[in-house]
């Protein structure tokens, strides 16, 4: 469920599974979708994941104090997490991290393979290895990928680092190390357990029509809203693409958002972002 935080943590730094029981099984992707890694959507989520994981706990979970001491871990281990390797060893920001592989091994290898890049390239081998498994449309979005993921993925890790204060940058994308590590510090500690619906709303939304969008993937949006409100909003920001992730496909961005009734959740764009409201 995508309030365990500390299991979408795992997702994102231990060994994904590579699989496919059919075409429409999409395993082998992790915790991600070919959007999100073609258009590189949910990244502030998934690197603010990784951030309060190595901020707040230790390596079962058990959270830890002082996070501010642990600032330059975190920004180590998202160095670790990005890291690809790099034949000009001294290109400026780098983006080859292999001299912290000593650290956290399970994020960046001594070649400066850093866990996602390793993962792209499992997963173009996946799909290459077994076409029986993987749908056309997939196998034709790998070949895309392969040709020019190394090139891209390297420009954004430089504009990740880009300070900021910076007064001229390259690119429009504005994520950077030091506003994840803020974004970190003032979410806390991972949620390290599932949150419960309160028996009134299972009631309640098993009277209601949900116009045939699936009442789990109703239940999941009502209980990331509770587990996320803060008490001066009745806002929460939806992470739509790692919601999509987090359910193996695209149905949620692509049909069920706009199937969903008013009476049950509205939502809105502001600033490039998603937020919704609950209305049971």
């Amino acid at each position: 469920m995508m309030t365990n935080e500390w299991a979408e943590f795992k997702a994102y730094t231990e060994q994904p599974i590579y699989t496919a029981s059919r075409k429409t099984d999409t395993t082998y992707l992790g915790r991600f979708t070919f959007d999100m890694i073609t258009e590189f959507s949910g990244f502030g989520r998934i690197l603010t994941i990784v951030a309060r994981g190595y901020l707040f706990h230790d390596k079962n979970g058990v959270v830890l104090d002082n996070p501010y001491e642990r600032i330059e871990i975190a920004r180590n281990a998202l160095c670790e997490w990005c890291s690809i390797p790099d034949k000009k060893k001294n290109s400026e920001p780098p983006v080859d991290f292999r001299e912290l592989s000593a650290d956290y091994p399970e994020l960046v290898d001594p070649d400066g393979k850093g866990w996602y890049y390793r993962h792209i390239k499992n997963v173009i081998r996946f799909v290459k290895d077994h076409p029986d498994l993987v749908s056309k449309s997939a196998f034709k979005k790998c070949e895309n990928i392969s040709t020019g993921f190394t090139a891209q993925w390297k420009k954004k890790v430089r504009q990740l680092q880009v300070p900021i204060f910076a007064l001229n940058t390259k690119g429009a994308w504005t994520l950077r190390f030091d506003d994840i590590i803020a974004d970190a510090l003032e979410a806390g500690a991972l949620r390290t357990e599932e949150y419960p619906l309160p028996e009134t709303v299972i009631k309640q939304l098993e009277a209601t029509d949900t116009n045939g969008v699936p009442k789990d993937v109703v239940a999941e949006l009502i209980r990331y809203y509770l587990a996320n409100k803060q008490d001066d909003t009745e806002w929460v920001v939806l992470p739509v693409a790692n919601f999509d992730a987090h359910f193996g496909n695209n149905n949620l961005s692509k049909k069920w958002l706009a199937m969903i009734q008013k009476s049950i959740m509205i939502r809105e764009n502001r600033h490039g972002m998603c937020r919704y409201k609950v209305l049971i």
